[in-house]
């Protein structure tokens, strides 16, 4: 993999502080209703487009980061057990997607689905282990019931979103030169070698 110029880190950096802006922002559109926010989790979108096009160092910080700096700013989410579990879980959505694509062999939208969707999975099943957790220091109970519940089924919405919204976003964003896709060509490999 090639090493970012300076001014290809500076352009990230903003990507990332863009996509922190509108994971704050984004949660207000949902706020006044919390089971419509649950459904369709404004702030899961830009963790994912940050990892994505920033790369996984990028997407899992911003990830971590972007539930507490909500709570520190607005009360929401609350901290224990929700903000701590979510700050893993979005971390995870910005590691995962964004270590996945950008080490696929090609990148295009069937690899940017792969990366979406195995980022989905393993940043639930992150939740659910750091909720299973949390439940031993809370003492409240988190069954399977709750995990299935909270993981899957409210978020149907919103994963349908993140499945929709995404690859388009990227393939405009390709359309202006933002985003490059591209193949990895073996013949190049073999002859640079």
């Amino acid at each position: 993999m090639k090493q970012k110029t300076s001014k290809q880190r500076i352009y990230d950096l903003i990507l990332a502080a863009l996509c922190m802006a509108l994971g704050i922002v984004l949660p207000f559109f949902t706020g006044q209703i919390p089971q419509i926010g649950g459904m369709l989790l404004p702030m899961h979108l830009p963790v994912l487009l940050c990892g994505l096009l920033c790369g996984w160092q990028y997407g899992g910080l911003v990830g971590f980061v972007l539930p507490l700096l909500r709570y520190a700013m607005f009360g929401m989410p609350p901290i224990f057990p929700t903000g701590i579990a979510m700050a893993f879980e979005l971390a995870a959505y910005g590691i995962i997607a964004g270590y996945l694509y950008n080490h696929s062999r090609w990148q295009c939208v069937i690899s940017l689905y792969r990366s979406l969707i195995a980022a989905m999975i393993g940043g639930r099943i992150v939740w659910g282990v750091v909720r299973v957790l949390l439940t031993g220091v809370s003492g409240e109970p988190f069954t399977w019931q709750l995990f299935l519940s909270g993981a899957f089924l409210t978020a149907i919405p919103g994963i349908i979103l993140q499945l929709v919204f995404i690859p388009v976003l990227m393939v405009a964003l390709g359309r202006t030169g933002m985003v490059r896709f591209r193949r990895e060509d073996k013949t190049a490999e073999t002859v640079q070698s």
